[in-house]
C-alpha cells in the first residue's frame, strides 16, 4: 500500500517543515509515503467561497485516481484515538487498498462534489488548527499509527 498526503499550498514555516520532514523520514521505514503540494489559487479576492472550493476540488481531483481510497481531513469527520487510527490504517492495508489518499483542503473546506466522492472523513480534533499545523499533526499521527502496529515503544498507553 502507498499513502499519499495531498495538501493545498506549500508549508511555509521552517519549524513546521523540519517537523514534517522528521516524520516523513521515519515513515519511509514502514510504507511508501508521498506528500503532494497543490499550488494555492491566485487572485482569490474575486472568487466566492464556492468558486474557490470548486477550483480547489478540480485541482485535487487531477491528483487522485478512481481506485484511490480518499479520506478528507475535515472537522466533521470521524474522530479516532491514536490506537483506533492505527486500526483504521491496518484495515485498509488488509483490505488491499493500493493508494490511501488523505487530503487537506483549502481555507473554506471541501466542495460538495469532492465530499461525495470521498470514501471517509477524518477529524484530527474538535479544535480548529491552521492548515500548516495540520500537516505536522497528521504525519506525526501516521508515524504513531505505524509504531503502534509494529509494537514499537513510541506510543504509551
Amino acid at each position: 500500500m502507498k499513502i499519499t498526503f495531498l495538501v493545498i499550498g506549500k508549508t511555509e514555516d521552517s519549524y513546521l517543515k523540519e517537523g514534517i520532514e522528521k516524520y516523513v523520514k521515519r515513515l519511509k521505514h514502514y510504507i511508501k509515503f508521498e506528500i503532494i503540494e497543490i499550488p494555492e489559487l491566485k487572485n482569490t479576492k474575486n472568487l466566492t467561497e464556492d468558486q474557490q472550493k470548486s477550483k480547489e476540488a478540480e485541482l485535487i481531483l487531477k491528483n487522485v485516481n478512481n481506485t484511490d481510497y480518499i479520506v478528507l481531513l475535515d472537522e466533521k469527520g470521524l474522530e479516532f484515538s491514536s490506537v483506533q487510527f492505527s486500526g483504521f490504517i491496518s484495515k485498509k492495508m488488509l483490505s488491499s487498498v493500493q493508494n490511501l489518499v488523505f487530503i487537506v483542503g483549502g481555507p473554506y473546506g471541501f466542495e460538495n462534489n469532492l465530499q461525495t466522492q470521498a470514501n471517509d472523513k477524518l477529524s484530527l480534533s474538535k479544535m480548529t488548527f491552521s492548515h500548516q499545523m495540520v500537516r505536522l499533526f497528521f504525519v506525526e499521527q501516521l508515524y504513531r499509527a505505524f509504531s503502534i502496529l509494529k509494537g514499537e515503544p513510541y506510543h504509551h498507553n
